[in-house]
């Protein structure tokens, strides 16, 4: 069975910056924790647990601890109360949502109603729609036309959570010119998220199965599979190996593998290695 790896698959820079950042405080022996999961890969969350960086849901966990933020952010508020416990931070907020969260405060501050496309209670979306409310904005969240509530008006602005695809920031965009409305849209779509999701499309209607390798709680890695899963003859989403049925591939002479931008290299060249060794 030939195995294929997408063009584009795995970490992207805004993980592999904060995977670098752990690593260098286990290396540096400082006593730290995530709050929050650091990514959306319970497997790194567990082998960094494992190396004594431990993921906590609150910052009362955190006494005399080193408090690493999380790749998708967190709110403003919580960047204040770890200022006023006196903890030390490394920020391992993704660029990209740091790029994010700014325009969602500048559409604020342009007097902008703030509508975020992404999804509700998505530790991101969660942040973006703080930084809105932070600059006096109502923000809403709307992962669908059919999200949008009655009553919107003008000026309204449009943020986008990073992983999203762009037919979904399209598609509430025109739900909202066809309200009337003139949205300023600000698209702030990660380019590594849309080039896994091309890459994927592209390999998945050329191969008999495909394989999406990463944590089930990571969005994007569950659009990859929900992509592949429209044009593929078979699509599977999973966490690790021991997740693989092996009569799956039952005549497949060909199978492709792409991977989440939560997901690292060393879980993608493990799975590779098991298929072509069925």
């Amino acid at each position: 069975m030939k195995v294929v790896l997408s063009k584009f698959a795995g970490a992207c820079y805004g993980v592999q910056r904060a995977l670098d950042l752990a690593e260098t405080a286990i290396m540096e022996g400082e006593p730290a924790v995530t709050l929050g999961p650091i990514i959306h890969n319970p497997k790194v969350v567990n082998h960094l647990a494992e190396q004594g960086i431990r993921s906590v849901e609150s910052l009362d966990e955190a006494a005399n601890q080193i408090v690493i933020v999380r790749s998708h952010g967190v709110t403003p508020a919580v960047m204040e109360d770890i200022e006023a416990r006196g903890l030390e931070v490394i920020d391992a907020t993704c660029p990209h949502v740091a790029r994010a969260q700014k325009a969602a405060a500048d559409l604020a501050k342009q007097g902008c109603l703030v509508v975020v496309v992404g999804e509700e209670g998505h530790p991101e979306v969660e942040g973006l729609t703080a930084y809105a409310r932070k600059e006096g904005a109502r923000a809403i969240v709307a992962a669908t036309p059919q999200d949008l509530p009655d009553g919107l008006y003008e000026p309204i602005g449009v943020v986008v959570q990073t992983t999203q695809t762009r037919e979904a920031l399209d598609a509430v965009v025109v739900a909202l010119e066809e309200m009337g409305l003139k949205p300023q849209v600000s698209n702030t779509i990660c380019f590594a998220t849309r080039q896994r999701q091309d890459a994927a499309a592209a390999l998945a209607g050329t191969v008999d199965a495909m394989i999406i390798i990463g944590g089930k709680n990571s969005s994007n890695t569950t659009r990859l599979f929900e992509i592949c899963q429209s044009v593929a003859p078979a699509a599977y989403h999973i966490e690790d190996i021991e997740d693989i049925d092996p009569t799956w591939f039952a005549g497949c002479e060909t199978v492709g593998v792409s991977a989440g931008a939560s997901t690292p290299e060393n879980q993608i060249k493990e799975l590779i290695t098991y298929l072509e060794n069925l």
